[in-house]
């Protein structure tokens, strides 16, 4: 038989003590009440002839019955007031919520409770997420349009002025709206795949693949941005076979890539390859100058650049790194940051065998 626990168990106790209360008063009350009529009033107590109550007995049921009355009652008031406290908390909270006021909480209880003292924490924990998420939403929205606003402007700027005659139409004018329209559609396609990664959406097109050619294509699209950073390329690749999606990690590798040409300082950028502890690693180390204990924990998150006052000027929309935690996660894995060896970072995406 498995013992009652939390409120279940509350409920039995208070039971409990309302009929061991009500039984006392009357085994005992009993006997206090005979042992004083039978010594100062014999002639009013019921004989075995005549087996109807007298009038003191009637009085004495109807005390001990009333008295039992109270007894329960008063432990139904102060044990369905202990229940309805959360309850009702949390019936005023849902009302708030419902009508915008998402910091409203219930109010904690004894958690001896149990099942209603655990009501009341998840509806706090989800209360809190829900503010969160709605916190999370509003400056989702504010970044989204701040990263839309600034090519949104350059491009209409300078298609106004080719319109109105103030630029002189050439390849370079239009190599250069290219490139902002290519930074749309790559902000576009890294907002898509959020999306679909939060929604548990993004799907996977897996295989059993060498990475080593889709690595090596990589660098070579990037080879020269790198070189132009002063980043020299230095690949660790075993030929091992992997079973990954190999266009999303040429695309978890290309936003690691696009984020070492950005921030990290010139010198020798490393990327590795290899299973280890039933895991498939690909890594990504630079030489400098390293990411500080606390960014470290939220670089992946979406929006987030670098410590350093210039890191907007660099470009990018601060998704890269979120995009590979989305695409690590879709494989079951995970994305870290950590000090590399060489006081710089070591971006790993790892995921299981």
């Amino acid at each position: 038989m498995k013992l009652p626990t939390g409120l279940s168990r509350q409920i039995m106790l208070s039971m409990t003590a309302v009929v061991l209360g009500s039984v006392l008063l009357v085994i005992l009350g009993s006997y206090a009440f005979y042992a004083l009529f039978l010594a100062y009033w014999p002639s009013t107590i019921s004989t075995v002839e005549d087996m109807s109550p007298s009038a003191p007995e009637w009085a004495w049921m109807i005390l001990t019955t009333l008295s039992a009355l109270t007894l329960a009652a008063t432990v139904a008031v102060k044990l369905s007031q202990r229940i309805l406290l959360p309850l009702t908390s949390v019936a005023e909270s849902l009302r708030k919520i419902a009508k915008g006021e998402l910091s409203a909480r219930a109010i904690s209880v004894d958690a001896s409770l149990g099942e209603a003292a655990l009501l009341v924490d998840d509806f706090n924990l989800m209360a809190e997420r829900l503010q969160r998420l709605a916190q999370e939403q509003v400056f989702w929205n504010a970044a989204i349009a701040h990263e839309l606003r600034t090519p949104v402007t350059i491009l209409r700027g300078r298609l106004q002025g080719l319109a109105e005659g103030v630029f002189e139409p050439s390849q370079a004018q239009f190599w250069s709206l290219l490139g902002q329209i290519e930074g749309l559609a790559r902000l576009i396609e890294d907002l898509r795949i959020l999306s679909l990664a939060d929604s548990q959406h993004l799907e996977l097109q897996l295989s059993e693949v060498d990475l080593s050619a889709d690595i090596a294509g990589v660098v070579h699209l990037l080879e020269a941005g790198l070189h132009a950073a002063g980043l020299q390329v230095h690949t660790e690749i075993k030929a091992n076979v992997m079973r990954c999606d190999p266009v999303r990690i040429r695309q978890a590798l290309l936003a690691l890539l696009e984020n070492a040409r950005r921030y990290a300082s010139p010198g020798t950028l490393r990327i590795q390859t290899r299973i280890e502890q039933e895991c498939c690693v690909v890594s990504v180390e630079d030489e400098g100058p390293g990411i500080s204990a606390d960014m470290a924990e939220r670089v992946f998150d979406a929006f987030q650049r670098g410590e350093h006052g210039h890191s907007r000027e660099r470009g990018g929309s601060g998704l890269g790194l979120a995009v590979v935690r989305a695409i690590a996660h879709a494989h079951g894995g995970s994305a870290s940051c950590r000090p590399g060896d060489k006081a710089g970072s070591l971006f790993e995406l790892r995921w299981p065998v």
